[in-house]
């Protein structure tokens, strides 16, 4: 068993064959590659992100296992080389005794031991070029070539980065100076998940939800940060990577804006802001860049549940036809367009790297329980909370708007420290913390609407039927937002309880 250490971009067409010049050096071998892989009927295997495969290279043959590592750069990876003339049989016993391969053995039985069968496959040639940078060792790896299932294939570039030897912030920094020089973008589905989709006659990788983070009660605070940049990492590349390829949907939108807010809550409180910070602290030009990210994509989303929620609302209504975007000004953000952004991509690398222990020769200090350490911005965003829970009927728009941003937090960070509290209070609060979003979102998605029906009204007098709808409706939905933020208001945080 290995882990490996590597990242993969996908190279924008324009920019291939200058690749191609930069990584084919004397040096460099190239190599065929043609490789099948094989699933369950009901893709098992893609479900729990594994990889098995049959490839051919050269003239030997390997069989080979993956599965997810800890972090947005590992991967575990069992490797067999397999005997004889001619493509072997596949032989999940090859992989007994591996981590991947028990991971495997418990799969398939929780299953009821469904067959596995060739799904899709692979064919490309590989250009390999072994370099070193500072004190690490890096294979590049281009491949050029296709995915096919069936009679559907499509075309495969993109390149890897893959750590040999040394520090892994030798890689990124190596990765970081291509992707500028060349437009790489960073792209997190493996060539198994295109094979997949492709098979399941899917456009694209579906959108990739938070997942649960349980932590030990034990656990310090570089350890407990380091799970939970890796757990909302996961989910904001995962969309990012789909919605920079295309085609993606709304909700692949709403589901990395969401991981981008998780995200920001753990840099929040679990890497607090310091006023005496050092010149060349990473963290302040990375909260700026997620913020000046997070607004744009805040402006689409909101496009996309107007056009998607209340404006095809207002029209059931009997509202005369209204344009649900905005009909002057600037055009609205293309998300895909700011996610290939080279400033993006550099943020991509910047986050994956403050997750990477420190590669210094002096050790760090001993890092305090993450209980203790997360518990007093928690409660002190539990405090705002509060205060403004109590005063709902006095705020604005805009200060409700910032009482759900606050409650997503909590929420977000209750969640992602389980198993730091008692979970029963936990489970309580995350009760409360719940619908008081959801009521406080309504609200915020029908301010939104109401101001863009007003700076519809000057062009056409027919809008003021949509602001006397959504002032309407905004005034039905104040006591449920009342009712929900008084519950919450008598909830006792979990972490008071330490």
């Amino acid at each position: 068993m290995a882990t490996e250490i590597e990242l993969k971009f996908r190279i924008p067409a324009p920019r291939l064959a200058a690749l191609q010049r930069a990584v084919a050096t004397a040096r460099a071998e190239q190599q065929p590659l043609a490789a099948a892989y094989f699933d369950t009927p009901g893709q098992h295997l893609a479900q729990a992100r594994m990889a098995l495969r049959l490839r051919r290279e050269g003239d030997a043959w390997v069989q080979t296992l993956k599965a997810e590592g800890s972090g947005p750069l590992q991967r575990l990876e069992h490797n067999v080389p397999v005997a004889g003339a001619g493509r072997p049989a596949l032989d999940i016993a090859r992989h007994d005794g591996s981590a991947a391969g028990n991971a495997l053995r418990r799969l398939l039985a929780d299953a009821g031991q469904p067959p596995l069968q060739e799904r899709y496959a692979t064919s490309v040639l590989r250009t390999r070029r072994v370099l070193r940078s500072g004190a690490a060792v890096v294979e590049l790896a281009l491949d050029v070539g296709e995915v096919r299932a069936g009679d559907r294939h499509v075309p495969l570039c993109e390149i890897e980065f893959e750590l040999l030897s040394g520090p892994p912030q030798a890689l990124l920094a190596l990765a970081g100076r291509w992707v500028a020089r060349h437009g790489l973008l960073l792209d997190m589905r493996s060539k198994s998940e295109l094979g997949h989709t492709l098979a399941a006659g899917l456009p694209g990788s579906p959108p990739t939800l938070a997942r649960p983070l349980r932590l030990d009660r034990q656990a310090d605070l570089d350890r407990a940060r380091a799970a939970m940049l890796s757990n909302t990492l996961r989910q904001v590349l995962a969309n990012a990577s789909q919605m920079a390829a295309g085609p993606s949907e709304s909700e692949h939108l709403h589901q990395l804006r969401v991981g981008l807010r998780r995200l920001r809550s753990v840099l929040g409180a679990a890497w607090p802001a310091d006023a005496d910070c050092a010149a060349d602290d990473p963290l302040p030009p990375m909260r700026a860049a997620l913020a000046a990210l997070s607004r744009p994509l805040g402006a689409a989303r909101d496009a996309d549940a107007l056009g998607e929620g209340l404006w095809p609302a207002l029209q059931a209504a009997g509202a005369p036809p209204l344009p649900a975007a905005p009909v002057s000004g600037s055009a609205p953000p293309d998300p895909a367009a700011l996610l290939r952004a080279p400033a993006t991509q550099q943020l991509w690398l910047a986050l994956i790297a403050l997750g990477l222990p420190s590669d210094g020769a002096v050790p760090a200090a001993t890092s305090p329980p993450a209980a203790s350490a997360l518990a007093g911005p928690l409660q002190r965003l539990w405090r705002q909370v509060r205060r403004d829970a109590r005063r709902f009927d006095s705020l604005d728009d805009e200060a409700c708007h910032r009482l759900r941003r606050r409650i997503k937090r909590l929420r977000y960070l209750t969640e992602l420290g389980s198993g730091l509290w008692p979970d029963k209070p936990a489970a309580r609060l995350l009760q409360r913390l719940k619908p008081a979003q959801q009521a406080l979102g309504e609200r915020n998605d029908t301010a939104v609407a109401l101001a863009h029906g007003r700076s519809l009204v000057a062009q056409d007098p027919q809008a003021w039927f949509a602001v006397g709808w959504l002032t309407a409706r905004q005034d039905a939905l104040r006591p449920a937002c009342a009712a929900a933020l008084r519950r919450l208001g008598r909830a006792t945080p979990p972490w008071k309880r330490r």
